[in-house]
């Protein structure tokens, strides 16, 4: 069911300094900060020949990358994201299976459906899945 690896997310709380981290020391392929307020998140993405590192900061104070933030001051990877061909279909043969499954799917910072998975189900992983 699953494809590809998307992306692996890594919290941050400073963007600025973490996306100039990655470009300065890395020589890494920095975008520009992207605000997703239906997530309640700004991210970075870094295009690597294979997949992407996605840097998310809180964005408001509801966001639910603040909470983790607070228990991992200095951040750290938060979820990995894999694409699925039809993201319907994935969620309800997961349901299918017991899993919990976060929702309904939304649309992500991509601009593609996006559901998580809680990571309770998946080895202590939050698992996002992105309709490839």
């Amino acid at each position: 069911m699953i494809g590809r690896l998307n992306h692996v997310a890594i919290a941050v709380p400073d963007l600025a300094a973490a996306a100039a981290q990655y470009a300065g020391a890395l020589g890494a392929d920095v975008a520009p900060p992207q605000d997703e307020p239906a997530h309640g998140v700004t991210v970075v993405f870094i295009t690597l020949p294979n997949t992407k590192i996605e840097l998310l900061t809180p964005l408001g104070d509801k966001s639910p990358i603040a909470g983790f933030l607070e228990k991992n001051p200095s951040g750290g990877i938060h979820h990995i994201c894999y694409e699925v061909v039809d993201i319907q279909a994935a969620r309800a043969k997961l349901v299918a299976e017991g899993a919990r499954v976060l929702g309904e799917p939304r649309i992500g910072a991509h601009g593609k459906p996006v559901i998580f998975l809680h990571p309770k189900d998946f080895n202590g992983t939050l698992i996002e899945l992105e309709q490839a």
